[in-house]
């Protein structure tokens, strides 16, 4: 994020033993601090002191930080992948479906900004170091899902165009506007749900067939 960080106090030295909070507790620490200084800047020592452990406790936890960057990109596909389980699951024409879906992925990147920004922006020699499997896994199956009623909205003679070519640029709207709000907080931004409703309205009223 641009601007000016506080920095988060350190806690005190915790007891060992604490399982899937405490990993859950240093994913978080690792979230704000990839974030903060960048994944290169970011350091196991610096991770350690923000959950208050020593480096050589954390490493009961994590191999290293490349495990932890993959475990942020995981937990968010693997979010946003239930979202899309849900919604798929309710009984409505396919366009409506489909536009919920969009919703829900930019709401996604709108509240959990750090781990959006992990996962979607992170650099080439970042990914390699243990997030690309994971984008090129699970980051697929969530899009193949989206992909699928696409082409039942366009079989079923509600969408005009080729699904391929909609579906990515349905996504690249969406991941467009998210990634501009959140790498930019400073620019006046107009309210984030009207936004995000604008930008759907124009994008459906090209797409859908009178």
């Amino acid at each position: 994020m641009s601007g000016a960080t506080i920095p988060t106090p350190r806690s005190a030295r915790k007891p060992k033993g604490e399982g899937h909070e405490r990993r859950a507790e240093i994913l978080a620490a690792a979230e704000r601090i990839f974030v903060e200084h960048g994944y290169e800047g970011a350091t196991i020592r610096k991770i350690a002191d923000e959950v208050g452990l020593s480096s050589t406790a954390l490493y009961m936890h994590f191999a290293d930080k490349s495990e932890m960057l993959h475990e942020i990109c995981r937990g968010t596909f693997e979010n946003l992948i239930e979202g899309h389980r849900n919604l798929l699951s309710e009984d409505q024409p396919p366009e409506v479906r489909l536009r919920r879906m969009v919703e829900a992925y930019i709401q996604f990147g709108f509240e959990h900004p750090n781990a959006y920004r992990l996962t979607y922006l992170t650099r080439p020699l970042e990914a390699q170091e243990g997030a690309q499997s994971v984008a090129q896994e699970t980051g697929h199956e969530l899009f193949r899902a989206f992909a699928a009623v696409v082409e039942e909205a366009v079989t079923a003679g509600r969408i005009h165009g080729d699904p391929q070519a909609v579906a990515q640029s349905i996504w690249a709207a969406g991941h467009g506007l998210v990634s501009l709000r959140i790498t930019k907080p400073y620019f006046e931004w107009a309210d984030r749900d009207a936004l995000t409703r604008t930008l759907l309205d124009a994008l459906f009223a090209g797409l859908l067939k009178p």
